[in-house]
């Protein structure tokens, strides 16, 4: 508001806004007589109020013409305002009807040709009739007078506070000069003061004409308010913000200048801070015992530090680069414990089972006991979730009083994690095999590298190639960080690979590992854990003590067959929370309970049984085969179901099957058709009957090679109308020609057959070391028939002799 008042500006057109020259407060005369046919001026950008005196420059041919007409007679003039300041020839219809009748007290012949308007405004006219529009508009024009105010408290309030808030605004505003206030409080003539006032408001044209034509001058004043109520906040919010980017620059150079005085302080005392921090990475590298290449380069980057400027940002990158150098252990190893035997004391304190990996860690100690020195193995543990694998790295670095770290590769997709940023990069950092040597403190750890069968590849590089040299024996003894830019000795480090599949590994990393594979419990195993670790460690963490619950074998065997169903541990442990939860809520609002826990009780606290248990029920119709599955979650025994219907010898298979199962199905019937005559059966039947094959529990996907004889046994057993010997179950794949082939997942399946009560297992002869593996005690009662050819299944499940 009131820019226009000083502004040093003048524009090019007719009613192009002007600086304004003076203001004449002499009121209107009610008595004063006008014409009612007068030239008419159209203004483009601003509107002319009753005693406002405002110069334009006249360009137009007819404003000019309209201009020198009424200075030459009476110098009055109609002023009405464009609608749309774009148009250039404006008619009738592109005027406000509602004015100012203006007098000319001035006209300039400006040095460059134009001619400047000094206009007054006298009094608010109306256009009746347009008389004419050439050479110059000329109008028919009645005077407007203002309604009478009613309440002459209640408007002298208005216009106080119109006043107030008008004088705000100068204040705030740092281009109106303090002499503003002054003129404002010499106005007496209320309306003159609204017309002033309204005149210099930063609005548009509609709102000032909106202004001009109400003819309340209460209402007036009321518009007039709200738009100098809205030009005030945006003003404080302007100051606002103005004033904390003042205060934001001050603080700058306020902290300049006594970082500046702080700095010729200390050169005075002699001291300095950047020389400090040098001295400082000297003395810890005279403490390292590190290669000799190390130590060149410490030296080099050393003087290029001395030779830079502090305050470049350069200097901070190079300092941390050093301070990298002095914080890497280079040479420092742990001395691991030769004590073999409290070492197997320790891994089987801390894990349940798990021989074949206790032994190994076991003989690789031992070599490195008698040698003295060896390349550290690889090892990888495949396993299903939650069966201990990372955990057992953890309990081995404690075993041999060796740091411990755990790295997690799942999802990983940048290259530069492994092998770190070049140091010309923005925000570099070493690689994450760097940074966790250097808080280890350590080259020689126990190092897990979590989920490495689930590292990703883009196009940011892929990590599984970078891996390849931290984990090959041959090549890690020089690992190159970009970082670092120098080689650095991981061959002394115990990496200890985990996954659940080895499908999805790079097959040139799985080359470079030695693969442990870590099977699921066998519920006797599980009750074991349950006892010696899940439940003490439950226990303590729920505040609970011994005396105050106890969980029998039972009980325990009762939560792991109907309320898991896993190969490791992990949801068993939530399952025993569950119940330490509950018994934790009984003794802290004291609450009778059983301190002893039965199977009964767990329904009430944990909720309904979630799985039934694996029982066989014996069939008694022919084509009903058991077969034994390998799942993520365990073993599972998989009925497979045959039948013959009367039709042209078309095969249905149904039961979400994969297409290897498909593929055994098929070898199955053509090894049935190739040998009929042996098994006694019609061949007639193959082109008079249909067969369906089917695997109970279709919503559930199922493939996989171990089907095969469990799909020719449903086949020979529908066809020959003779029903499957009894508790029998059977895993294995088949050929063309008969010939039983391995399979895997072998504990898995012996284990559920036994949870099955099954009473005997076929299985391929090439299987019989993995059953051999087996705790004899977790399989006792059992008879297994190790076979090579189908001719010997099909006698020990049907009686048939081929």
């Amino acid at each position: 508001m009131f820019d226009d008042l000083f502004a040093q500006q003048r524009l090019d057109d007719d009613g192009d806004f002007m600086p304004m020259l003076s203001i004449d407060e002499e009121e209107e005369n009610p008595n004063e007589a006008f014409p009612n046919r007068m030239p008419l001026l159209a203004l483009k950008n601003t509107v002319l109020f009753p005693g406002i005196v405002i110069p334009i420059t006249v360009g137009r041919d007819k404003s000019i013409k309209a201009i020198n007409k009424s200075h030459a007679g009476d110098r009055l003039v109609a002023v009405m305002s464009q609608m749309d300041s774009n148009v250039e020839d404006p008619g009738v219809d592109d005027l406000y009807h509602l004015g100012t009748i203006a007098r000319i007290l001035k006209l300039l012949r400006m040095p460059d040709g134009t001619t400047t308007a000094i206009l007054q405004g006298r009094k608010r006219c109306e256009l009746k009739a347009m008389l004419s529009e050439d050479p110059y508009m000329e109008a028919e024009v009645a005077p407007v007078e203002y309604d009478e105010i009613e309440d002459d408290l209640e408007f002298e309030a208005l216009t106080s506070t119109i006043l107030e808030r008008a004088q705000q605004i100068i204040e705030l505003s740092p281009n109106i000069p303090s002499e503003a206030n002054v003129m404002l409080k010499n106005i007496n003539n209320t309306s003159f003061l609204l017309n002033f006032i309204a005149s210099n408001l930063s609005a548009k044209v509609p709102l000032k004409q909106e202004i001009l034509e109400d003819d309340n001058l209460f209402d007036k004043g009321q518009l007039i308010l709200r738009q100098l109520n809205s030009e005030l906040q945006l003003l404080e919010l302007k100051d606002q913000i103005e004033s904390k980017v003042r205060i934001d620059i001050e603080k700058q150079q306020r902290d300049y200048f006594l970082n500046k005085q702080l700095k010729t302080i200390q050169e005075e005392l002699g001291q300095n801070p950047q020389e400090e921090e040098i001295n400082k990475l000297v003395a810890r590298a005279k403490k390292k015992k590190w290669p000799e290449a190390v130590g060149k380069t410490f030296e080099k980057e050393l003087a290029r530090l001395r030779r830079m400027n502090p305050q470049v940002a350069e200097f901070s990158i190079q300092l941390s680069y050093l301070e990298l150098l002095t914080e890497l252990p280079w040479d420092t190893y742990t001395k691991d414990n030769f004590d073999l035997k409290k070492v197997r004391a320790v891994l089987d304190k801390d894990h349940f089972g798990l021989e074949k990996v206790k032994e190994r860690i076991l003989e690789h100690l031992a070599v490195l006991k008698l040698k003295g020195d060896m390349k550290a193995p690889i090892l990888c543990l495949v396993g299903p979730p939650g069966v201990g694998k990372t955990s057992l790295g953890r309990s081995i670095a404690r075993a041999i009083k060796r740091e411990f770290i755990r790295m997690s590769l799942g999802g990983l997709h940048d290259e530069s994690e492994i092998r770190g940023h070049r140091k010309t990069y923005i925000g570099a950092l070493p690689g994450r095999i760097i940074q966790s040597l250097k808080r280890a403190g350590s080259s020689n750890p126990v190092f897990i590298l979590d989920e490495i069968d689930k590292v990703g590849k883009d196009f940011r590089g892929d990590p599984s190639s970078a891996l390849l040299e931290v984990l090959d024996p041959e090549q890690n003894a020089t690992f190159y960080d970009n970082y670092l830019e120098l080689e650095y000795d991981l061959s002394k480090v115990m990496f200890i690979a985990t996954a659940n599949s080895l499908n999805t590994i790079q097959p040139a990393l799985l080359d470079r590992m030695e693969i442990i594979q870590v099977s699921g419990y066998s519920t006797e195993e599980k009750i074991e854990i349950a006892k010696q670790h899940l439940i003490p460690e439950q226990r303590k963490e729920h505040g609970l003590k011994s005396d105050q619950v106890r969980l029998g074998k039972r009980t325990i065997q009762h939560l792991i067959e109907h309320y898991t169903r896993e190969s490791g541990v992990r949801s068993l442990n939530r399952q025993i929370a569950g119940v330490m939860r509950s018994i934790a809520k009984k003794v802290a609002m004291e609450e009778p309970y059983e301190v002893g826990v039965k199977a009964g009780d767990l329904e009430a606290i944990l909720g309904p049984e979630r799985f039934s248990k694996d029982r066989y029920a014996e069939p008694q119709v022919p084509g009903v085969t058991v077969g034994l599955a390998w799942t993520q979650t365990g073993g599972d025994i998989l009925f497979v179901e045959a039948s013959l219907s009367e039709g042209k010898g078309k095969m249905t298979i149904t039961g979400n099957l994969g297409d290897v199962m498909k593929e055994s199905t098929v070898t199955a019937l053509s090894f049935i058709k190739a040998n009929a005559g042996k098994m006694g059966i019609d061949t007639k039947l193959f082109a008079e009957r249909d067969i369906h094959l089917h695997v109970p529990e279709g919503a559930i996907p199922k493939d996989g090679p171990s089907a095969g004889i469990t799909m020719l046994t449903a086949l020979a057993s529908a066809f020959t109308g003779k029903p499957v010997k009894p508790f029998v179950a059977m895993t294995g794949e088949i050929t063309l020609r008969g010939k039983v082939l391995p399979v895997g997942g072998i504990k898995e399946k012996v284990l559920a057959a036994k949870r099955a009560g099954m009473k005997e297992v076929i299985m391929c002869s090439e299987n019989r070391k993995h059953v051999e593996e087996i705790n004899q005690d977790y399989i006792s009662g059992m008879q297994f028939h190790y076979v090579t050819r189908m001719e010997e299944v099909l006698k020990l499940t049907l009686g048939l002799v081929l």
